[in-house]
């Protein structure tokens, strides 16, 4: 709707580390916090990134939920948390867990939006006068030794 695509609990242009996240942050709520989720909505359309972005955001739920007191599992249960799925869904049970207090809540709203507002890093472009150059000729340029200027004589 939002997106323009079919309603759906997992939307092509969300991020599924955040959908996971709300989607089952949302099914532990009752209907009056639920209210509450209504706003991050429009923050999560177009919020799909590359693997990079997603794997950050999932390390982020997990940093989340130890944050909450909620400790990892280990062995070859801690791999399984590794997948975007997995690490937004981990992150909202420790929320619902922690219990219903408003400071957790609070806590959840405002993680869900950081989550939605981490972005891909954009790679640095190279200046355009050295595109297509050869770095060891930048770098013999850059550090030849250049004639120095000529000194003023000392004022006598």
């Amino acid at each position: 709707m939002l997106a323009h695509e079919p309603f759906s609990d997992r939307p092509e242009t969300a991020s599924p580390v955040i959908a996971a996240f709300l989607r089952t942050y949302n099914d532990g709520l009752d209907d009056d916090l639920r209210q509450d989720l209504y706003p991050l909505a429009s923050l999560i359309v177009g919020s799909a990134g590359g693997r990079a972005l997603e794997d950050a955001r999932a390390s982020r739920c997990l940093a989340f939920a130890e944050s909450l007191g909620h400790r990892l599992p280990r062995g070859r249960a801690a791999m399984g948390l590794a997948t975007p799925e997995a690490s937004g869904t981990w992150a909202a049970h420790a929320a619902l867990r922690t219990g219903p207090a408003p400071e957790v809540h609070a806590r959840a709203l405002v993680f869900a939006r950081e989550l939605a507002l981490m972005r891909e890093r954009r790679r640095r472009r190279l200046p355009a006068w050295l595109v297509g150059r050869d770095p060891a000729q930048v770098i013999s340029e850059a550090t030849e030794r250049r004639e120095p200027a000529e000194q003023p004589a000392p004022i006598a």
